[in-house]
C-alpha cells in the first residue's frame, strides 16, 4: 500500500469517527451489570465453611456430636438417679420407657429375653429408661455420665497434644540445622517404644484417674502434630513474605507466632479433630482392661466391660454403651473428614 492510500484511509477513519452525539444511544447500567461473571470475595474461612455445609455426613457427624455433649451433661440430671446409687432390690433390670413400651419391635418394654415382664414381678413402679446393672444402677445416668467422662479426656487430652506438638515442632522446623536433627532423633527414640505399652506401665506406676489416663496418652500422642507442624515450618519459613518480615527487624517469636503459625492452623486443625476420637478409644481400651477410671466412676470403656461379663444374660448391659461409644466416634470421624475436605484446596469445588 502507498503512502498516499495510507493517508487516504486514516483521513477517511477520522472523518467517519466524527459523528454526532446523538448517534451513541447510552444503556440503562443494570444491563451491563447483568452480563458480569464474578462473585462475592470469600475470606479462607468463609470458604471452608460453605465447603463444609455442602458435606452432608460432616454436618450429620456435627449434629451427632452436639446431640451427644447435650445428653453427656443434661442426661444424668434429667433420671433422678445418681451414677452412684444402688439399689441391690432393683439389680439387671431390663430397660422400660413408658411411652415406647407398647412397641413391639423395640426393646423397652421392661421384659426380659423370655418375655417376662420383670418389673411386674418385682412389682417396681418406676422405669429405668437403658435398664439397670448387677447392682442396681441406673444405666441410663451412667452411660451419660461414662460419655461426659471420654468426652472430656479426649478434648483435654487432644489440647494437650496440640499446645506441645506445636511447640515443639514450630522450633524444631524453624531453627532447623543442629537443633532440628537432636529433636527429631528424641522423637524416634520415643517413638519406637509403642505407645500402648508407654501408657499401660504409666497408669500402673500411677493411681489410676482421670488425670493420670490424660497423661499417659498426652506421653506419645503429640509426636504426630509436631510432625505434621515442622513439615509446614520447613515449607513456609523461606517464603518470601517470611523473608520480609525478617528483613524488617522481626523477632523469631514474631516469625514464629504471627507470620508462619497462622498459615498452619488448616492442618493443625484437621489432625486435631482426628486425635480427638483416638483418645476416646485409647481410654475406652484402659477402662475395659480396668485400667481406666476406678470405680465408683465410670466411662463408657468400662460400662463396655461390666457388661461384657453379662453379655448372655442381659445384653442390654453391653450394647447400649457400646453403641453410643461407637456413635461418638463415628460422629468424630464424620465430621473430622468433612472438616480435612474444607481445608484441602484440591477438594474445592
Amino acid at each position: 500500500m502507498s503512502k498516499q492510500d495510507t493517508n487516504f484511509t486514516h483521513a477517511d477513519l477520522n472523518q467517519n469517527l466524527q459523528t454526532s452525539p446523538g448517534s451513541f444511544v447510552l444503556i440503562d447500567r443494570k444491563d451491563v451489570n447483568d452480563e458480569k461473571i464474578e462473585r462475592k470475595a470469600k475470606t479462607f474461612w468463609q470458604d471452608a465453611w460453605l465447603q463444609l455445609k455442602a458435606n452432608k455426613a460432616a454436618i450429620v457427624g456435627l449434629i451427632g456430636l452436639v446431640l451427644l455433649v447435650i445428653m453427656a451433661f443434661v442426661g444424668p440430671m434429667i433420671s433422678g438417679h445418681t451414677y452412684r446409687a444402688q439399689n441391690i432390690d432393683h439389680a439387671n433390670l431390663p430397660p422400660k420407657i413408658e411411652v415406647l413400651k407398647n412397641v413391639s419391635f423395640l426393646p423397652f418394654d421392661g421384659k426380659d429375653k423370655d418375655n417376662f415382664d420383670v418389673y411386674a414381678n418385682r412389682n417396681i413402679k418406676e422405669s429405668y429408661w437403658f435398664g439397670t446393672d448387677k447392682l442396681g444402677r441406673d444405666l441410663f445416668t451412667r452411660v451419660w455420665k461414662g460419655t461426659q467422662v471420654s468426652i472430656l479426656v479426649g478434648v483435654v487430652a487432644a489440647f494437650l497434644d496440640v499446645l506441645f506438638g506445636i511447640t515443639y515442632g514450630a522450633i524444631s522446623g524453624f531453627f532447623g540445622g543442629r537443633v532440628d536433627t537432636v529433636m527429631q532423633r528424641i522423637i524416634e527414640v520415643i517413638a519406637s517404644v509403642p505407645n500402648l505399652i508407654i501408657m499401660i506401665l504409666f497408669v500402673i506406676v500411677f493411681d489410676a484417674s482421670i488425670i493420670t489416663i490424660i497423661l499417659a496418652m498426652c506421653l506419645t500422642g503429640w509426636i504426630g502434630m509436631s510432625r505434621i507442624v515442622r513439615g509446614q515450618f520447613l515449607k513456609l519459613k523461606n517464603q518470601e513474605f517470611v523473608m520480609a518480615s525478617r528483613t524488617l527487624g522481626a523477632s523469631n517469636s514474631s516469625l514464629i507466632f504471627k507470620h508462619i503459625l497462622p498459615n498452619t492452623l488448616g492442618p493443625i486443625i484437621v489432625t486435631a479433630m482426628f486425635s480427638v476420637p483416638g483418645a476416646i478409644f485409647f481410654e475406652a481400651f484402659l477402662s475395659f482392661i480396668g485400667l481406666g477410671i476406678p470405680a465408683p466412676a465410670t466411662s463408657l470403656g468400662s460400662l463396655v466391660n461390666d457388661g461384657r461379663k453379662m453379655l448372655l444374660i442381659h445384653p442390654y448391659q453391653m450394647f447400649i454403651p457400646s453403641f453410643v461409644l461407637s456413635f461418638l466416634i463415628l460422629c468424630f470421624y464424620l465430621f473430622g473428614d468433612g472438616v480435612r475436605d474444607a481445608f484441602d484446596p484440591k477438594m474445592r469445588k
